[in-house]
């Protein structure tokens, strides 16, 4: 089984590949997508979504799974994130990936067992769960590494 975990967003979008290999969690790759400041969200989606067809054509995930939307208090960008996630989950399903969504509580818990945990102690966790997990990633990037971990834990435990 082979996850890529996704931390939606429009801004930086973070995408982690995870595996469990001799019963170990480990990343093989892990980025952030960017778009460009300042230029329409339909260009920045068109780009986030050539980044991402790159790395599910590399990858060949399995699954794909991503955190659903938190809705915060501006409900533009969180307008926006969710148009981020439509076109997430149409690549998922174009390239043959069963899809798995999480919210980011259920995320948290998985991780750290804790849902109110901090990105701090979510950071720290993944590093412990997890081979492979960059020294120097950005949250984004962690989130992803985490939602991966999600799914990998829900799966196995589903089987």
């Amino acid at each position: 089984m082979k996850v890529l975990g996704i931390d939606p967003g429009f801004d930086r979008l973070g995408a982690a590949i995870v595996e469990r290999v001799h019963g170990r969690d480990t990343v093989s790759f892990s980025t952030c997508l960017l778009s460009e400041r300042g230029t329409p969200l339909p260009d920045r989606l068109a780009a986030l979504g050539t980044q991402l067809e790159a790395v599910l054509e590399r990858e060949a995930p399995t699954h794909v799974a991503i955190e659903t939307l938190f809705f915060n208090k501006n409900v533009k960008t969180a307008l926006d994130v969710a148009q981020a996630r439509g076109l997430i989950l149409y690549l998922g399903r174009r390239f043959g990936c069963s899809i798995h969504e999480y919210s980011p509580q259920a995320v948290k818990v998985a991780v750290t067992g804790h849902g109110q945990s901090d990105k701090t102690a979510v950071i720290a966790m993944v590093r412990r769960l997890a081979v492979g997990v960059p020294s120097d990633g950005l949250d984004d990037e962690y989130d992803a590494i985490a939602v991966g971990i999600t799914c990998l834990a829900h799966e196995a435990r589903g089987r």
